[in-house]
């Protein structure tokens, strides 16, 4: 029993786009170093609400044009795409934006704040035939190629349990925008994003979902544990939690083996492949630790499906943005958060 190779490609090879960065914060400026730092993708353009802000941004990373809108930004006739990496009150009416200007569209997880407005921004990227990818960077990384061979190739036997953990001490001193129901914040379209992703990548058909948690004063989630049963029998054990930091791994667990993705299992890690007494059969790694320049393999998943004429990418399918957008949707719904958009 061994581990299969990832079949991602090098993100060197995929065709170059000129990329303007939407928002002028921590996420875009790691997009921007993994975009010119691991590909040869071009980076033209950042665009902020605060010019000096926009300015700061493209003296940083050596950038041509610096907007002091949105508005500007998605009107630069040099930009090709658009990464919109603002808060997720915000994506919806950003992507709208970028794609009503005719550009293509990498949104950041999660991909908006409930599944209708998602269904809303794929109706429009599908009416303007433009390209448009939710940035949920793990379902892109070579490690999670080998993650999905491993259980399609039936290494594992059948999976009976999936249980993955993301949390990280961000409330009460952490981003103000974590506690601002305002501005879509709770730990679960943050954090438990990445646990529910794993599961939807795994588990096709979920016919359960069962969600308690802890909401903070201003109604918005602090911590949770969600529980998901797959039509096979599958079931998925995910937490969520933005006031304690946990381990941040991830297991898959099947009838004749069992995977252990070694934290932060979202990120480029150490995958570990078990027999059912723990004995240690193989260990995958990536080839260079990372980090955040895993961020471009989403990056030019998108620009080979604009070089292909796709609408969407085989890895991260918009029904399956749509479905996990559905999962979130009914878990705050049992958590009782209510958010502007709703």
């Amino acid at each position: 029993m061994a581990l299969p190779s990832a079949r991602t490609p090098d993100p060197r090879d995929a065709p170059a786009l000129r990329w303007g960065i939407l928002g002028a914060g921590h996420i875009a400026a790691a997009m921007t170093e993994a975009l010119l730092e691991g590909t040869t993708q071009q980076v033209v353009a950042i665009g902020s609400r605060d010019h000096e802000r926009a300015r700061r941004f493209a003296e940083r990373f050596s950038l041509a044009r610096a907007h002091g809108s949105y508005e500007e930004l998605v009107a630069d006739p040099e930009v090709d795409v658009v990464y919109v990496a603002t808060p997720h009150s915000e994506h919806r009416d950003h992507a709208l934006l970028a794609i009503a200007a005719g550009k293509h569209v990498l949104v950041e997880k999660a991909f908006t704040r409930t599944t209708d407005e998602a269904a809303e921004v794929l109706a429009a990227a599908e009416a303007a035939g433009v390209t448009c990818v939710e940035a949920m960077w793990s379902r892109f990384l070579p490690g999670y190629d080998v993650v999905r061979r491993t259980v399609e190739e039936g290494a594992l036997g059948d999976v009976r349990l999936i249980e993955a953990d993301h949390g990280q001490l961000l409330y009460p001193d952490g981003p103000a925008r974590l506690a601002a129901p305002e501005l879509a914040g709770g730990a679960l379209l943050d954090l438990g994003v990445y646990p529910v992703h794993l599961a939807a990548m795994l588990m096709p058909l979920i016919e359960d979902v069962r969600a308690v948690g802890t909401l903070t004063p201003l109604g918005v989630d602090e911590h949770e544990s969600i529980a998901l049963r797959g039509a096979e029998g599958t079931v998925a054990a995910l937490t969520a939690c933005m006031s304690a930091s946990t381990p941040t791994t991830a297991s898959i667990a099947g009838t004749q083996a069992r995977l252990e993705l070694a934290g932060p299992f979202y990120q480029p890690t150490a995958i570990r492949l078990a027999d059912p007494t723990g004995r240690t059969l193989e260990v995958w790694e990536p080839e260079v630790s990372e980090g955040h320049l895993g961020l471009r393999y989403e990056a030019v998943e998108l620009a080979r499906c604009v070089a292909d004429g796709r609408r969407e990418s085989s890895l991260l399918p918009w029904d399956e943005t749509l479905r996990v957008m559905g999962l979130m949707d009914e878990v705050r719904a049992q958590l009782g958060v209510h958010l502007p958009g709703d």
